[in-house]
């Protein structure tokens, strides 16, 4: 439940009244805001989907030349924030990027003359978060894909299913829990994101939030926002929950085996080069040259002494998070496997939720508490033993790791829970019956 503070205190922000900013909110921006974000939503959907269900497919069950590379090479987008591609793109596409100069200068073009797709619009972000984020949907789906028997294949190819016909009927189904956690964690990335639709311009509840706390100056006007926003996480939470639920497919054990790899030749290995290698140059390669360009004019004044004390510290802080993370994302996973019950399946309902709220909004969440314990503490030892204490936990590196776990504990947490989901439960029966504890 200590996890779980930021959204409590973002939730009991509704009972407070936020004067009149409700009324100008529904006159004005509110119905925007929805629109906008069910769109991003649904846009996001379809991108993550296309981009990471096809390639993982394609590098799991064939082999050909350099499939070992862009098995990894797919989830290099990760490494690059949304609002980063965002502008590298924007500085490439824009109306005096290099792509649309040298198109007026080779076809003797001027501004108006020809046209050209906006960057900065929705479509031009959905296309952003999409490259970024759809390594989520590709990591799981390849995983789902490669622990499914070879014998599930072989049963369906030896009934009449075409190799596309097992993929769509069999593969697919059996593959699908995993991709919803993936897509569930995209779209909450999307919804949180502030950085890209704020530099396109582009009007939604993340921004709104911002533009509430610092535009209109009303912090509870801005908390209840979140709370609405949290009430769609916890709606597409649950819908993948009951997802899971409802498709369950477990290993036997019996003939669980891998396939063997096919081999791709002609226009079929062009082709999966093309589905597999168009993710990888947008989302990390054209980008990444960008930057190194950019950064090769101005590198003197970036790799200065304190750059590396920066990347020390922010690998430090990644390390530290990670291990965590994946050790309370085991805990949780196994006891509400091990105790089944409404208030377990609740609870992790509930700390999956942070992973939607905007950094700022977790940031607050995460301070109001801390810096009122801190406060009530020092009060007392300076009352008791004449020591200030000073912040313990508001004032140290312990907050900014506890913040970073609110936001992306649901990570780990949904990864495990694939995992575990795959494992029978007669297996956990069959430990127990040999003395073994839950542990």
């Amino acid at each position: 439940m200590l996890l779980a503070t930021p959204i409590v205190v973002v939730v009991s922000s509704v009972f407070f009244s936020a004067g009149d900013i409700w009324t100008h909110l529904l006159d004005t921006v509110l119905t925007r805001y929805a629109r906008n974000s069910l769109l991003l939503v649904a846009g996001v959907s379809v991108g993550v989907l296309a981009l990471g269900i096809l390639p993982a497919w394609l590098v799991t069950v064939y082999r050909f030349p350099g499939s070992k590379i862009l098995e990894w090479a797919l989830l290099l987008p990760l490494a690059i924030p949304a609002y980063i591609i965002a502008y590298t793109y924007t500085g490439m596409l824009d109306v005096a990027g290099p792509l649309q100069s040298a198109l007026r200068e080779a076809f003797e073009w001027r501004y108006g003359d020809y046209w050209f797709p906006e960057i900065r619009s929705l479509g031009g972000a959905i296309s952003m978060l999409s490259l970024v984020f759809y390594p989520y949907v590709y990591l799981l789906a390849r995983a789902a894909f490669a622990e499914q028997s070879g014998s599930v294949m072989e049963a369906a190819r030896s009934l009449g299913c075409s190799q596309h016909s097992a993929f769509v009927r069999v593969a697919l189904p059996l593959a699908r829990p995993a991709i919803v956690v993936g897509l569930s964690i995209a779209l909450m990335e999307t919804l949180a994101d502030y950085g890209t639709v704020q530099y396109f311009g582009i009007s939604t509840f993340t921004t709104g939030i911002y533009r509430t706390w610092n535009g209109l100056g009303s912090s509870v006007g801005a908390a209840q926002l979140s709370a609405l926003l949290l009430g769609f996480v916890f709606v597409l939470v649950s819908l993948e929950a009951w997802s899971r639920q409802q498709s369950q497919f477990f290993n036997t054990g019996v003939r669980n085996r891998p396939s063997t790899p096919g081999t791709l030749r002609g226009p079929s290995l062009c082709l999966a080069y093309a589905v597999c290698g168009l993710p990888v140059l947008l989302g990390f390669a054209v980008p990444f040259m960008q930057l190194l360009v950019w950064a090769s004019i101005t590198y003197d004044t970036i790799l200065t002494r304190d750059f590396a004390g920066y990347l020390f510290n922010s690998v430090t802080l990644a390390a530290i998070t990670a291990i965590a993370a994946l050790g309370l994302a085991l805990f949780i996973a196994y006891g509400k496997r091990v105790f089944p019950s409404q208030l377990t399946r609740a609870s992790s309902r509930l700390v999956g939720l942070g992973y939607a709220l905007p950094g700022t909004v977790v940031a607050i969440g995460v301070l109001v508490p801390f810096a009122w314990l801190d406060n009530r503490l020092s009060e007392f030892m300076v009352a008791t033993f004449d020591y200030n204490t000073g912040l313990l936990l508001s004032g140290t590196v312990f907050i900014l790791v506890f913040a970073y776990l609110v936001r992306f504990l649901p990570i780990a947490l949904n990864t495990v829970d694939a995992g575990l989901a795959k494992i029978r439960p007669s297996m956990d029966e069959t430990g127990r019956s040999m003395g073994f504890s839950p542990a």
